[in-house]
């Protein structure tokens, strides 16, 4: 690979998960003055940047290609360009293939700086009415493979966890998670900090009735109570 007498900088943007206000001032200059852009969705990201005034390269840059693209956004680095990540929405690296390039570019020496902001996970937990002091998140479970191998290894999950879904499959992960971890309190959050932002708390089955006759849309987050295990009685040893 090509190096240049100074290498550049690995820049992890946040963006907004739904306002276009929560937008840090500090993303916008760093997106304004990075030479690339890496971004999961060019046509999303060109949205964006539109609406902040912003005319920059963009490269496509997402799960599909992060193999064949690599190498070429790392060239750029080390010639002593800089490059901000992006993900559709959010905290890049969370559920996107960001950690791929992060990795790769530690290993090549490459200075990494984090934008932190929005976190449609963080977001969820903070609302959810559910413990925050401990939590696992789980991104999505598999579709199919490994579904029920994951689903029985978080029955006996203490903490409060928390899961991606997307709103076709809903009513199906909802009715798993009552089949393998029982009747919990849930937190279903969709479409957070957008205009028709919704928080539904309950059961896992009230839920389930809650949805069954309803046309479902937007991104979901599923913020779920962990197992309580029963406390030994004070004379136990």
């Amino acid at each position: 690979m090509t190096t240049c007498s100074e290498k550049g900088t690995l820049y992890l943007v946040s963006t907004p998960i739904g306002n276009l206000k929560d937008i840090s001032p500090r993303a916008v200059e760093t997106l304004d003055r990075v030479d690339l852009i890496a971004a999961e969705d060019t046509r999303h990201t060109g949205l964006l940047l539109k609406h902040l005034g912003i005319k920059k390269c963009l490269e496509s840059y997402h799960d599909h290609n992060k193999t064949k693209k690599s190498p070429g956004i790392l060239k750029h680095l080390m010639c002593g360009e800089s490059v901000a990540v992006v993900t559709d929405a959010g905290t890049p690296g969370i559920s996107d293939p960001a950690y791929y390039l992060v990795k790769k570019a530690i290993e090549t020496s490459i200075r990494i700086v984090p934008i932190p902001g929005p976190n449609a996970a963080i977001t969820a937990l903070v609302a959810s009415g559910l413990p925050t002091d401990r939590f696992v998140f789980e991104g999505f479970l598999p579709v199919k493979k490994g579904r029920k191998k994951r689903l029985l290894s978080l029955s006996n999950e203490q903490r409060t966890i928390i899961l991606y879904e997307a709103p076709h499959r809903l009513l199906r992960t909802l009715s798993d998670l009552l089949n393998y971890l029982g009747d919990r309190k849930i937190a279903v959050c969709r479409e957070l900090t957008k205009k028709f932002e919704q928080i539904h708390r309950g059961s896992i089955s009230e839920i389930i009735e809650e949805f069954s006759n309803k046309k479902i849309r937007g991104e979901i987050v599923l913020i779920v109570q962990g197992t309580v295990k029963n406390k030994r009685k004070s004379n136990d040893s």
